[in-house]
């Protein structure tokens, strides 16, 4: 019997919020689709912040997910930019919530360093890694980058969720032979 799970990722922006969604058939993950939502022709906030919810509704009901994965946003100087993309990212959060799927946040660094190894990664090697892990063919990547950070949210938390870290039973060697008499040989 095959399992499968899907993941949406989603990279909140006020003016571009990038999606991707991932198929999972036996733990491999395969891209079903990436894309963005441009929202500069909006002058309204408020508006932008509505179309995000319907956006996200509608990619939940059409690839129905099982989790989401969300870009959480990072500190910068300009207070409101950031108040902006937390609002974005709110709104795409309610989203998922309104339709009981469970959340995952991953701050960019963490999703840069998942993906390329390298935590200050680019944009664009994000998105290069992410056509040759998942084998995306040239013509069905996107000249916005914010498509392949959202589907770097969704790959993230593939990894994230396969490789839980293992209980620590030990504190230190000494803990170890204390838990382990048996394992010690004396001479």
């Amino acid at each position: 019997m095959v399992k499968e799970r899907v993941i949406l990722g989603i990279d909140p922006g006020t003016i571009v919020m990038g999606y991707g969604v991932l198929l999972v058939l036996d733990n491999k993950p395969y891209l079903q689709t990436m894309g963005v939502l441009q929202l500069n022709k909006f002058e309204d906030h408020y508006l932008r912040l509505k179309k995000i919810f319907e956006r996200v509704l509608g990619l939940i009901d059409q690839y129905h997910p099982d989790e989401l994965a969300i870009e959480a946003p990072f500190f910068g100087k300009n207070v409101q930019s950031m108040l902006k993309l937390g609002r974005a990212q709110g709104v795409a959060i309610a989203a998922a919530m309104e339709r009981d799927i469970p959340i995952f946040e991953y701050a960019p660094l963490k999703i840069k360093q998942a993906i390329t190894g390298n935590g200050s990664a680019s944009k664009e090697q994000v998105a290069g890694v992410l056509k040759n892990y998942l084998h995306i063919k040239e013509e069905n990547m996107l000249p916005q980058l914010d498509a392949t950070d959202g589907l770097a949210a969704a790959v993230c938390h593939f990894f994230q969720s396969n490789n839980p870290v293992l209980e620590r039973k030990y504190s230190n060697w000494g803990d170890y032979i204390k838990k382990n008499p048996d394992k010690i040989h004396k001479k």
